[in-house]
């Protein structure tokens, strides 16, 4: 396996994992706080689509769809308030998150090996120096959040999928 093939997988194998935390969740289901202060797995949906792409485009080349989703809307100013327009249905968010991921993994496939050891430049260039990097960064950070959502999972009585 080359490095593009392990990023690659790595972004292919979190999406699985977040498809399964999110498989037999309902819309109502992605607006639960399991602590007052914890944000919603629909705001953690919007929050990484958004900051995907928005990572991701330290990438040569990097292109993304347009969503309908504001970078703004999932930031730490709108935790708890949620998105201006409001929250989309789970569909709309798997979407929108299959579409960026499709992109990401698209993005990844242009480049070469050597070009993951090139300095990221980005805004996140201090937690992510390279740019193979901060595709993991944005593998991983898919994982921190579902994480997260295993703890609605529970609080909603869910069975444990992973």
């Amino acid at each position: 396996m080359t490095g593009k093939e392990a990023l690659k997988a790595s972004l292919t194998s979190t999406q699985f994992v977040l498809n399964m935390y999110l498989g037999d969740l309902g819309d109502a289901d992605l607006l639960v706080r399991p602590v007052p202060s914890a944000n919603n797995i629909a705001w953690q949906l919007g929050h990484l689509i958004t900051a995907e792409a928005w990572l991701m485009k330290a990438l040569p080349g990097a292109t993304y769809p347009e969503t309908g989703l504001v970078l703004t809307d999932y930031g730490k100013e709108t935790a708890q308030s949620g998105p201006k327009g409001g929250y989309r249905t789970k569909a709309q968010y798997l979407d929108a998150f299959a579409k960026v991921r499709a992109a990401s993994i698209a993005n990844v496939d242009r480049l070469t090996d050597a070009d993951f050891s090139k300095p990221n430049t980005g805004d996140m260039a201090k937690f992510a120096p390279t740019l193979g990097d901060l595709v993991i960064l944005v593998a991983n950070h898919t994982l921190m959040h579902g994480g997260q959502f295993t703890v609605v999972r529970r609080a909603l009585g869910k069975p444990v999928v992973f």
